[in-house]
């Protein structure tokens, strides 16, 4: 890379790294902030740069004595410049087929020299409209936070009586992995939405890519807010079925979430034990983190019992799974009962630092064998509330 090369590159990964955290880069980046950096380039991309050579880079960038020079290949400045200038979303196939000349790169290159020119001529002018420009922007940033970031968004409310793909687009929701042929039984039942216990998990797993077929999202819009899906007569009975909510940062499963569901287990670590029809949370940190969290693990009823005592099984005709979120406190409540009307009680309660983006609702049978079987949804609410 030439002198202006460096220029320009230097220029272009100090924006990726504002846009990523907020802040100006003062420091070489933790492995940890560096992985960090990849997985957001990755989510909003589709593709992906190596942690450890990012890592390198923000050492060059700040230490002008680095013995090593770093010259990023065209593919990776291409990488970083789409993040910057918001390009659509590809994958390396793609873009070898389509754009295999890095316009954004180039692109990027180009108008950082032009606004380096127009910089040296007319200094006073650019700094003027600089400092005006930031004034705005903070009165404009104050204005906001004081009279509506405590303010709740329109509450919404879907009872699945309209199941048209039109009309749930209207409504917000979108459908990530789509598998068309349970897909598209999804009104089966009247007045219910149909989800299907298909193959998959967002459990973070080396031998299995996350993934859940017929995820049904929408976007997040308040920091704090209450979240509620009721099912219909749903009663797992084999490894790992499960329903429920999942709450995400982004669409691809890559990083932090909270699940909270209905499910059977009956796998114990080698341990014997009766198997249980249980509510639980967990957390994950995303990828490169490691293992989720287990916050609940509540057993609602033990196989056994139902099986001597059937008319428990009433008790899950109206099951209902409420999070509420309140700055980065969450508590998990379920309610259950042979009656639309019983009480929600708290499973957990947990502070997890997290700014939800999608909020959505499941059916899984992780990447087991067990029976794909229908799970109805009669009701879903997202509640803006005010942040205390």
């Amino acid at each position: 890379m030439d002198d202006l090369d460096q220029l320009a590159f230097a220029a272009l990964f100090r924006e990726a790294f504002y846009k990523c955290f907020g802040l100006a880069i003062t420091n070489p980046m933790s492995e940890t902030e560096a992985k960090i950096f990849c997985n957001k380039v990755l989510d909003q991309t589709g593709l992906s740069i190596g942690w450890k050579s990012v890592k390198n880079y923000s050492i060059f960038l700040l230490d002008g004595a680095a013995a090593r020079q770093e010259n990023p290949s065209v593919a990776t400045l291409d990488t970083l410049a789409r993040y910057v200038l918001g390009a659509p979303y590809t994958n390396e196939i793609q873009r070898k087929n389509d754009e295999s000349h890095y316009p954004y790169w180039f692109l990027y290159r180009e108008k950082f020299l032009s606004d380096s020119k127009r910089n040296k001529s007319k200094p006073t002018v650019l700094t003027r409209a600089l400092f005006l420009m930031a004034l705005a922007v903070v009165m404009m940033a104050i204005i906001y936070g004081l009279f509506f970031m405590n303010k709740p968004t329109a509450d919404f409310t879907d009872d699945f009586h309209h199941l048209d793909e039109s009309t749930m687009a209207a409504n917000g929701w979108f459908v990530k992995s789509k598998e068309p042929i349970y897909w598209n039984k999804r009104n089966g039942t009247a007045g219910r939405l149909t989800l299907f216990a298909l193959r998959g998990d967002n459990w973070p797993d080396p031998s299995a890519k996350a993934d859940i077929k017929n995820l049904l999202l929408r976007e997040v819009t308040s920091d704090c807010f209450t979240a509620e899906v009721h099912l219909d007569d749903f009663v797992p009975s084999q490894e790992w079925q499960q329903a429920g909510i999942l709450i995400l940062e982004d669409t691809v499963l890559t990083g932090k979430s909270i699940r909270f569901s209905l499910a059977f287990n009956d796998n114990f670590g080698g341990n014997k034990m009766p198997s249980e029809i249980y509510v639980q949370a967990i957390t994950s940190l995303g990828n490169g983190f490691g293992k989720p969290e287990e916050l609940a693990h509540k057993p609602l009823f033990y196989l056994d019992s139902i099986r001597t005592n059937p008319v428990e099984m009433k008790n899950l005709q109206n099951s209902a799974l409420r999070i509420e979120k309140q700055g980065n406190k969450f508590r998990f409540l379920y309610s259950g009962g042979a009656t639309e009307n019983g009480a929600f009680r708290e499973i957990a309660a947990q502070e997890f630092d997290m700014k939800p983006k999608y909020i959505g609702i499941f059916a899984i049978k992780g990447f087991t064998d067990s029976q794909t079987v229908p799970v109805r949804f009669k009701l879903f609410k997202l509640i803006g509330d005010r942040c205390n």
